[in-house]
């Protein structure tokens, strides 16, 4: 799912990743950054919070918000700036952060299904819905 979420990605997309520990967050990052031609180490955030992931044609920020205890964690580290026309955030644990993030483009839900995940995808802004409809109709 990463690859081809890769095929559609634009500047300025926020993609919040929603699921348990160990639900295949930071996996479908990595899927995501080897889809666009990225070959180096893809860690989880979860101490850093944030990675950074210069592409020829975007500033792709993977953050983390595991650890957060307290919404106003987000504000205080000067996140907001990132959040941009110019760069893509894919953020884990989006509800840590409270109702201080941005909409979410694309919202997408991993969950455990016996030896698999389940994936569902929401729309959350016209550039959410266009990147969705772009990846539905990607050949399987």
């Amino acid at each position: 799912m990463g690859a081809r979420l890769a095929r559609v990605l634009v500047r300025g997309l926020r993609i919040y990743l929603h699921g348990d520990l160990g639900s295949g967050k930071t996996t479908l990052v990595r899927g995501l950054l080897r889809g666009l031609g990225y070959a180096g180490r893809v860690k989880s955030p979860t101490y850093a919070l944030v990675e950074l992931y210069p592409i020829s044609r975007l500033n792709l920020y993977h953050f983390d918000f595991y650890r957060f205890r307290d919404p106003k964690e987000w504000r205080d580290a000067g996140f907001g700036e990132y959040f941009n026309s110019d760069s893509v955030c894919l953020v884990e644990w989006p509800e840590k952060a409270g109702g201080l993030l941005p909409v979410a483009d694309l919202d997408i839900a991993l969950e455990f299904a016996g030896d698999g995940r389940d994936l569902s995808v929401c729309a959350g802004t016209e550039n959410g819905r266009a990147c969705l409809n772009q990846l539905l109709q990607l050949p399987t």
